[in-house]
């Protein structure tokens, strides 16, 4: 038997496979077993449609193993499921199907609702977070607003983003805009909850109403630190905790301001 008929024969094998699974009653499926793909190549390209005109998503390795989506993709294109719970499609040639039967040990599992953080591969992301911002007033009070902050990012490696900020406290006294920039380093890039720190620095603009006494009219520096965790959901998006410090300085004043956020990102 030639070499093509050998691949025609492969490729019908593994396409069968995938339909006798995609077609058996979901119970009967749930109960007797789970479709699997082993990647079986060095490196096989993850696109994100059924054909090599779509554009690669994700390179999955040799021993890779990978959930199939329960329905067959168009051709040899096996419709699967990436560890961040994306959908995407692997060729047939690439891969080998196998079944695992629920409590199997050591048997590869389907993404949950929590997936690794999607920064492998990703050149960049956006994060928009709310909360609080605690200010020391010119009246000598300390005050909590309302604040909001959008945060866009550059990915240079998984674990090391440059990341940008333009924040507004929610004050009825006037308007606050904090801005600039930093660096984060991410400490545990592949568990679903990873840690990460951040240092950066900018500045710090307050227009007061006409009729405030509360806020002065300024334009400080401003250095920033703090910490946070990321936890990853499927579909790339991240929740995001932090609490920051802001070293707020002038001419002739040095004060403190503290963030404390929450909200949801993505990175791409």
């Amino acid at each position: 038997m030639g070499a093509p008929m050998r691949g025609f024969f492969a490729r019908a094998v593994v396409g069968v496979v995938v339909c006798v699974i995609a077609l058996a009653p979901r119970d009967a499926r749930a109960e007797d077993h789970d479709a699997f793909a082993r990647v079986v190549v060095d490196a096989a390209e993850i696109r994100s449609g059924p054909g090599v005109s779509y554009r690669i998503v994700y390179s999955a390795h040799r021993g890779e193993t990978l959930a199939i989506d329960g329905r067959p993709g168009t051709g040899f294109w096996l419709r699967v499921i990436l560890p961040d719970g994306r959908a995407a499609y692997a060729l047939g040639d690439e891969v080998q199907v196998f079944d695992v039967r629920p409590g199997e040990p050591d048997g590869p599992s389907r993404p949950g609702i929590f997936a690794s953080p999607p920064l492998e591969g990703a050149v960049g992301g956006l994060a928009l977070v709310g909360g609080i911002m605690s200010t020391p007033l010119v009246d000598g009070t300390t005050r909590a607003f309302g604040y909001l902050e959008a945060r866009p990012s550059i990915v240079l490696h998984r674990s090391v983003t440059l990341d940008g900020f333009l924040g507004t406290a929610l004050t009825s006294f006037g308007a606050q805009y904090l801005y600039g920039g930093g660096l984060s380093v991410n400490f545990a890039p592949s568990w679903p909850v990873c840690p990460f720190l951040g240092i950066g620095g900018g500045g710090l603009s307050s227009r007061p109403n006409a009729d405030s006494f509360v806020l002065a009219r300024e334009d400080l520096g401003l250095a920033r630190a703090g910490g946070g965790v990321l936890m990853a959901l499927r579909g790339r998006i991240l929740v995001r905790l932090e609490a920051t410090n802001l070293s707020l300085f002038g001419a002739d004043d040095l004060r403190n301001a503290q963030t404390y956020s929450g909200g949801f990102g993505v990175y791409f």
